[in-house]
């Protein structure tokens, strides 16, 4: 279970080139997490317009941790945040600050989108310092692709959809591609709602099963809203349902 709500954020997150102007100032979404039959934690994201810089930014904030039983035996609280460029769409600042079990992590990621690269601060081992990296043209962090892909019109995103991007995470670049491959009515606790079914191509071994060992459904109107995730991993199942959500800009047409 080592580090599988960082993986829910990771996919969570490939869920973003336009404004962004379809995520409501306030916004706050929150999933349960279930890993097998266990009832195992919860993950948030709330969204809020800020000043970064002296430039329009949505700061957006995620945390997810254990609870009940799973919490008793492998306690995780884990903390992300992103500052990303309303016009642009491209983040300027990222943190990422877990702590899961025994694991600790720190990082901060400030983004220079002009010449390619990014500062990485390891605030866990101040000694480490700052180190400066190469990136690559529009490249997004872990909360950012969410919100980038959010952003699409429902009429750039739609079946048949293949969208590529490279997402940074912890100190890595790692390349994503999504196929929108349909549409499907989805139970949820608020009612059916027809969702786009998206499935993310992913690097296997190291944590998933397979390359596209991951699925995940969201509303299929202009809010794209995260409704269910499924991710087949090496030591399990996960999936994450939508508990909770308010401030949405579009209204989400659930039927009983």
């Amino acid at each position: 279970m080592k580090k599988f709500l960082s993986v829910f954020m990771v996919f969570l997150c490939v869920l973003s080139f336009s404004q962004i102007t379809n995520i409501a100032d306030g916004e706050s979404i929150s999933l349960r997490i279930h890993y097998g039959f266990l009832n195992a934690g919860t993950a948030n994201l709330t969204a809020k317009k800020t000043a970064y810089r002296g430039v329009p930014h949505l700061y957006v904030k995620g945390t997810g941790q254990t609870t009940g039983a799973v919490r008793a035996f492998f306690k995780v609280d884990d903390l992300y945040e992103s500052y990303i460029n309303m016009n642009t769409e491209l983040p300027s600042f990222y943190v990422r600050n877990v702590k899961e079990g025994s694991y600790r992590q720190h990082l901060e990621t400030t983004f220079n989108h002009d010449n390619h690269t990014l500062v990485l601060t390891d605030k866990k081992t101040p000694a480490n310092g700052s180190k400066v990296l190469k990136s690559v043209r529009g490249v997004q962090d872990m909360l950012s692709c969410f919100y980038y892909l959010r952003s699409k019109s429902p009429a750039e995103l739609k079946v048949g959809t293949v969208i590529n991007m490279n997402v940074w995470i912890d100190d890595e670049m790692f390349p994503f591609q999504l196929k929108v491959t349909g549409t499907e009515n989805l139970k949820t606790k608020f009612g059916t709602i027809n969702c786009l079914k998206i499935i993310p191509s992913v690097k296997s071994g190291r944590v998933f099963k397979e390359k596209e060992g991951v699925t995940m459904w969201v509303s299929n109107d202009a809010n794209h809203l995260p409704m269910l995730l499924k991710a087949e991993l090496a030591v399990g199942s996960l999936k994450a349902s939508i508990d909770g959500y308010s401030n949405v800009k579009y209204p989400l047409k659930f039927t009983k």
